[in-house]
């Protein structure tokens, strides 16, 4: 489904057809075009921050802006499976930014419609293939994710998956594949610092999604633990992400690499197999502290995807799958045996598709009004709301 945004779109021109959700970073709306799409037949996603919020927290503006400029790189070197920039807009009181609505909601959503909360490794497979090569094509242009999690793969029209919030991903400079083997042949082991104090049968069931139970993931916000120069673009020092998913490295604050986004997937293999991540602890300090100690328990004769997790859950990132030549060493794992890369956006028939009434909307749907859910929502008005303000939609 595409979406058709023009230049020079004024705010009042969207209509917020329903709420789709509320994030770490923004609020999303799902809206149309009242002038050149006043039957709602191609609506889109619309994230809206409001300014107000930024400039209380520049880390949050620094970050909205950053998810902005990733998705218009995406726009011009575009993947199947990665969300882009449609258009965006800055008025006194919000920053806005479009993107395609997938109506298939998300991975963890699907995952709680299953009579077991899981999914069947056939599905996994399929899933995990088209995840790789979406982050093969991030690494590819030097980005590194930082936020890989269920909630942040996004179910699309024909069933494929998108990987949307850019916000926490970060540019670093890959090195060529020789410094990648000298350096690893070269580093001696690191102390750790231990001083934490079908073809794809999926069920749908008739649950409405009000009623589903949500894991609760406690995302970590950015903080930056010692200054440091990406001149040299080798490693991050930041420590961001959703703590059940964080790499031994980045709890360690060593410093990241892209491997970080190889163990983050092996750590959502995990929770689509079994329901619960790896190393979920009491608390946050258990949970570090079971990222850094613990190995993972699998049930059951060993199997190659178990084989594959094991192998992406190598705490140390210079020994892990994928530190070396990245999605190529994950591309030949078993696991993926007999898969046709190259043919993976051409599967008709994906494990799950959108019901057709997820995608059918209309003008009678609900009206929201973007400005007034954001007044309701704060106590005193606005004093920069100004109906005057030129507010137009533009394209990077």
């Amino acid at each position: 489904m595409e979406a058709t945004i023009l230049p020079g779109l004024h705010l009042h021109d969207l209509r917020a057809i329903k709420l789709l959700g509320n994030g770490a970073l923004g609020t999303v709306f799902l809206v149309h075009n009242r002038i050149s799409d006043p039957s709602g037949r191609y609506p889109f996603a619309l994230k809206v921050v409001e300014k107000s919020c930024l400039h209380s927290n520049l880390h949050s503006d620094r970050r909205a802006r950053w998810e902005i400029s990733v998705l218009n790189r995406l726009k011009h070197k575009h993947s199947p499976f990665l969300s882009f920039l449609i258009g965006f807009l800055e008025t006194r009181e919000f920053l806005a930014w479009a993107i395609p609505f997938c109506p298939g909601r998300d991975l963890n959503v699907l995952r709680f419609r299953q009579p077991d909360h899981v999914f069947s490794s056939s599905v996994i497979r399929f899933y995990l293939a088209e995840i790789v090569c979406a982050l093969e094509h991030l690494h590819s242009m030097g980005i590194v994710y930082r936020d890989l999690k269920p909630e942040n793969i996004l179910i699309q029209e024909s069933g494929h998956v998108t990987l949307t919030d850019f916000d926490l991903s970060r540019t670093l400079v890959p090195k060529s594949m020789q410094s990648l083997i000298l350096s690893s042949a070269l580093e001696e082991p690191k102390k750790h610092n231990r001083r934490l104090t079908r073809l794809f049968p999926v069920v749908v069931s008739h649950q409405k999604s009000a009623g589903l139970k949500k894991t609760k993931s406690a995302r970590v916000s950015p903080v930056t633990r010692r200054t440091t120069s990406f001149a040299r673009g080798e490693r991050s020092n930041s420590f961001v992400g959703t703590e059940e998913y964080l790499s031994p490295e980045m709890v360690r604050g060593d410093g990241h690499e892209f491997a970080i986004d190889w163990w983050a997937l092996g750590i959502l293999a995990y929770e689509m197999l079994y329901g619960t991540t790896p190393f979920r602890g009491k608390n946050r300090k258990d949970t570090f502290g079971r990222i850094l100690m613990m190995q993972p328990k699998f049930a059951g004769k060993p199997t190659p995807l178990t084989d594959l997790m094991t192998k992406l859950l190598e705490k140390e990132p210079t020994r892990r799958l994928g530190y070396r030549t990245g999605a190529c060493e994950i591309k030949k794992h078993p696991f993926f045996h007999g898969l046709q890369w190259n043919l993976i956006t051409e599967v008709i028939r994906p494990p799950f598709i959108p019901s057709r009434d997820n995608i059918e909307l209309t003008v009678e749907t609900a009206d929201i009004n973007i400005k007034e859910y954001f007044q309701k929502l704060r106590k005193p008005a606005s004093p920069l709301h100004s109906p005057s303000y030129d507010v137009s939609l533009t394209e990077f």
